[in-house]
């Protein structure tokens, strides 16, 4: 047990650090403090001694150096039971410090907001704010530290039932707080400062480190006897206005959701099963561009998420109703939208906050370790398109095939995408061979009474074999869209001309695994 006599407080974040020092007061603890933090105390009649007076040495350069002496890591790094340590202790007229209540430069809160220069961001990286926090942790032993402003209520309560006193079961738990604290602090500078580095190109930094603040924990993951929780600033891009609590899945599938119709300028909806796109449109309003994404698999849909990026008024939202869908997200609803779609209680609307951003790496966990790769934001323009047949595609046909890229790009590979200029038509995700995407694209299609003739079909990556094509041109498709690159391009071109089929080589491959 460790009874607090002598606290050192220094505090960016003011909140309730009045009220804990004045507890701290009545419990007899002396309190040393600095600069803004010494200065309120003080004015609320709170006994508290400068840092300069256990050092001896004034506060320099505009408050940089203030805590950084032996004076103060003698006595937070003292191992108490160690009698070489209580002797030196001695000899240099040094105290113990029982409590360490520290938090830090609002780094992060700073370089949130847009265009703030580096040396003011510079100036929020703390030194001797982590620095007492890891000495004190280190030493949670002999030493209580607190960093985060909604344990003092925990700690008081726990110095009155104690008299005074703090558990080393708690001091154990504290330490551990402030060095997950500090790793993220740091992750978050070097993170800032990496990005910064433009001499960087596109080479990766030495070492990654990856830090998020939990959101909330979820009742579960991928499936019920998997444990799971949500890191990260989500909800500042999705915000929950009505339903239950989101699920893993439902985080993915939102996700997915987000970036697709991202890719449309016009009015667009994309419905969303297990990450894949179910149906996409666009047209003059949301409810048209919602009939022409949900006639493309209907079947699949139940139970899917809508995306939209335009606000939802009440004729999308009458024609949504009508299917039962998880989510539905769109970056705003008018009030009688909202008010008719929060009838069900079970389905949640998200509103799309901020944009989607589009600069962050993508992470995926390997054995013993991760993969990080650059987005797949590649963008194609037509003026980059090449036709290697000898039919050029129709301008109708030019439009199609771009609709179908955009929405080849976020269908898991193999990927195909039967679409017209304004609606995806069939489409075939995640298949080993792509002859058997193509084949589940047309028979979708059958099955919702959608005909493809004369649609044009996008392929994610090229076609190996002319088998592939062939199967799109028995569906009825007239045009292909295609990175090309194959060592049998020859032949797949051969087979389009014969077919009468115009083909696009892009040069650009989206696999999305």
């Amino acid at each position: 047990m460790l009874y607090i006599k002598r606290a050192l407080i220094s505090v960016s974040n003011k909140e309730g650090i009045v009220e804990l020092a004045a507890e701290l007061q009545r419990f007899g603890v002396e309190i040393i403090s600095t600069g803004g933090t010494h200065v309120l105390l003080s004015q609320h009649n709170i006994p508290v001694k400068q840092v300069s007076e256990v050092t001896g040495f004034p506060e320099i350069l505009d408050g940089r150096v203030k805590t950084l002496h032996p004076a103060i890591y003698a006595g937070l790094l003292a191992v108490r039971d160690n009698p070489v340590h209580r002797k030196q202790l001695e000899e240099l007229h040094a105290q113990p410090i029982d409590l360490v209540v520290v938090n830090l430069y609002p780094f992060e809160r700073t370089i949130s907001q847009n265009d703030v220069p580096l040396p003011e961001a510079i100036e929020q990286i703390d030194i001797g704010g982590p620095t007492m926090l890891r000495a004190a942790a280190k030493n949670y032993l002999f030493t209580a530290v607190v960093v985060n402003p909604q344990r003092y209520q925990t700690l008081l309560a726990e110095l009155r039932e104690r008299n005074g006193a703090i558990s080393e079961e708690t001091r154990f738990a504290l330490a551990q707080e402030v060095f997950r604290h500090t790793a993220h602090y740091d992750a978050v500078i070097a993170r800032y400062l990496t990005e910064k580095n433009e001499h960087r190109g596109d080479a990766f930094p030495e070492t990654i480190t990856v830090s998020h603040r939990k959101s909330f924990d979820l009742r579960y993951g991928e499936n019920p006897h998997q444990r799971a929780a949500l890191y990260g600033n989500f909800e500042d891009y999705l915000k929950k206005l009505h339903g239950k609590e989101l699920s893993y899945n439902n985080i993915l599938d939102a996700t997915a959701a987000v970036r697709l119709v991202a890719e449309f300028d016009e009015p667009t909806v994309a419905i969303i099963k297990h990450t894949n796109p179910c149906g996409v449109g666009i047209g003059n309003s949301l409810e048209e561009a919602y009939v022409k994404a949900v006639a493309t698999d209907s079947t699949s849909a139940f139970g899917g998420i809508i995306a939209a990026n335009r606000p939802i008024e009440i004729n999308a939202a009458q024609k949504m109703d009508a299917l039962f869908t998880e989510i539905i997200i769109a970056p705003a609803f008018s009030n009688d939208a909202l008010d008719f779609l929060m009838k069900k209680k079970n389905r949640r609307l998200l509103l799309q906050a901020e944009t989607a951003p589009q600069n962050e790496n993508d992470l995926r966990s390997v054995l013993g370790g991760v993969l990080v790769q650059s987005p797949d934001h590649q963008i194609l323009s037509e003026e980059t398109m090449r036709v290697v047949t000898q039919r050029q595609p129709t301008e109708e046909e030019r439009r199609a095939a771009m609709f179908a890229w955009k929405v080849a790009k976020h269908v898991k590979s193999n990927a195909i995408v039967y679409a017209a200029h304004d609606r995806t038509l069939g489409i075939g995700a995640g298949q080993m061979s792509r002859v058997d995407s193509s084949r589940i694209a047309a028979e979708k299609a059958r099955n919702a009474g959608l005909s493809l003739a004369g649609s044009v079909v996008a392929s994610d990556a090229y076609f190996p074999f002319a088998d592939g094509l062939l199967e799109a041109v028995r569906a009825g498709a007239t045009a292909v869209i295609e990175p090309g690159g194959s060592v049998r391009d020859e032949e797949v071109i051969k087979a389009a001309n014969d077919n009468n089929i115009a083909m696009i080589f892009t040069g650009i491959r989206h696999f999305r695994h």
